[in-house]
């Protein structure tokens, strides 16, 4: 488009950006759906995203809050053991 007239880009440029990650680690470009904080491609669209009541990511509950949970005191233990064995090898 040739001509004279100026296009008003200021709104484009200036809205909320897409908060997704790309496979290169840096950050989406694209404009964030209103209300969302994701672009149409990465989870902003209509109808996007995992149907309510949807439990497929707890199948196995390696991600509960209870699971991480018993690994962080299962580190600790294992922490406080190797401590010990220091201890008991320098004393």
């Amino acid at each position: 488009m040739t001509g004279s007239h100026k296009r008003n880009t200021t709104p484009m440029l200036t809205s909320p950006r897409c908060e997704a990650k790309t496979r290169r680690g840096t950050g989406c470009r694209s404009p964030a759906v209103r209300g969302k904080g994701r672009c149409r491609m990465h989870g902003g669209a209509k109808g996007s995203g995992a149907p309510i009541g949807n439990t497929n990511a707890l199948k196995y509950g390696g991600h509960t809050k209870e699971a991480r949970e018993a690994r962080a005191r299962l580190r600790a233990h294992i922490r406080e053991a190797e401590n010990l064995l220091k201890d008991l090898e320098s004393s």
